[in-house]
Formats: C-alpha cells, structure tokens, sequence
C-alpha cells in the first residue's frame, strides 16, 4: 500500500468511526428547551387588546391599530381624561409606552 492509500484507509476508517458515534454525542448534549421557552405566546386579538385597555381605566377606545413595529397602536382617554396614544405589547397586552394625542 502506498503512503497516500494508507492516509485514505485511516481517514476513512475514523470518519466512519466518527460518523457513527456523532449522533448520540449529539443527542446527549443537545440540553432540552422547556416546551414554553419554545414557542412564542400568541398575539392577542383586538377586542382582548380592547378588554384590557378598558380593564385598565382608558375610556373612550376610539382606535386600535396592528403595528409590525410596535405591536398595537391604541387612541383612548387615560383615567384622568386626557387624550393618548398608546403602544401596546401583543403578547401581554401591556401598554409600553403612552403619550398625549395632538
């Protein structure tokens, strides 16, 4: 056997070697994700962005828009009677950031 046939034999023989050993290696290192860390919470619909604005003392829901950005625009009076703008979180449906409305 050449010197160059010798090198392929042994290649071959450990990356099949490796090869068969990978996959339970693999497994038993993979650590497991709890099931809620693995999939996001789901976006709440409107009327539950609108239930809990209520919930929260705003009155007068006159807007709530869908914002890729931003999650749920929401126009409203806060509990002191001024007119705002809220950012509304999708998933917990808590207001992230509330400004007065021109």
């Amino acid at each position: 056997m050449t010197r160059i046939q010798k090198t392929l034999a042994t290649l071959a023989i450990g990356g099949s070697a490796l090869a068969a050993g990978a996959p339970a290696f693999a497994q038993a290192a993979a650590p497991q994700a709890p099931a809620a860390a693995a999939a996001p919470a789901p976006m709440l619909t409107i009327r539950q962005v609108y239930d809990k604005m209520e919930a929260a003392g705003y009155r007068n829901i006159s807007e709530i828009e869908r914002s890729s950005k931003h999650g749920y625009e929401v126009k409203a009076y806060d509990p002191q009677g001024q007119r705002v703008k809220l950012r509304v979180d999708p998933q917990s449906g808590a207001v992230t950031r509330s400004r007065f409305d021109d």
